[in-house]
């Protein structure tokens, strides 16, 4: 029986408030990891946050914190080639893994950056949830599924967030939702619900931060 994968209800009040007492904390850019050496203590619950070049990740994370320029946002794909550690206050860590769909990057450096991945998914203790970022004017392409892939057999649950929902008009959304409820059913790391989300608008953000702020 395939999941129906619905769109994540808007949270009550009181958790609404906690999250937002969450995230009114300070944020700030911890650190830049390119080896397992390098991750901070394992101290505190995580989450990251997985995307195709310019799905819109870096202007995520700066609606999800309030912070304009916290997440710096490229326009050249793969030029994030580091796992970024940002502190939410110091209960929470919010990671920024590398942009994959690396097409102008060299085959090592993809390799290098791959392996860092995986071993960062498989052993890091305090990775409660990935969030895996799909552009709504696109739906999951390929280049989408190795990330998905990687997770399942990592045992790391992820759930999907679609960004720039704005961009895109109801009918059309409504099929580009069809096609990735499809791809989701077929991995069983995925999380049985969706974010719709519009970092520009602010649309879902409140969601997204409850969902975070209840992870235990």
């Amino acid at each position: 029986m395939q999941l129906p994968f619905p769109l994540a209800e808007a949270p009550d009040d009181a958790t609404l408030e906690h999250a937002r007492k969450l995230f009114a904390g300070q944020s700030e850019f911890l650190k830049g990891v390119v080896a397992m050496s390098g991750l901070p203590p394992a101290d505190r619950l995580e989450v990251c946050f997985a995307g195709r070049s310019n799905v819109g990740k870096s202007s995520l994370i700066n609606a999800l914190t309030g912070t304009k320029a916290l997440a710096r946002a490229s326009n050249t794909p793969g030029r994030t080639q580091e796992i970024n550690f940002f502190t939410q206050g110091p209960e929470l860590y919010l990671v920024d893994l590398p942009g994959y769909g690396y097409a102008n990057a060299p085959l090592d450096k993809v390799e290098k950056w791959q392996r860092l991945l995986k071993q960062y998914l498989s052993g890091r203790p305090t990775l409660r949830r990935a969030f895996v970022l799909i552009d709504t004017r696109h739906g999951i392409k390929a280049v989408d599924q190795e990330i998905l892939k990687l997770l399942d057999s990592s045992a790391v649950t992820f759930q999907c967030v679609m960004t720039k929902a704005d961009k895109v008009k109801d009918k059309e959304r409504d099929k580009v939702l069809s096609q990735v409820r499809d791809a989701l059913s077929k991995h069983p790391a995925a999380y049985p619900e969706i974010v719709m989300t519009s970092s520009e608008k602010g649309w879902g953000i409140p969601t997204l931060r409850s969902i975070i702020a209840t992870l235990e």
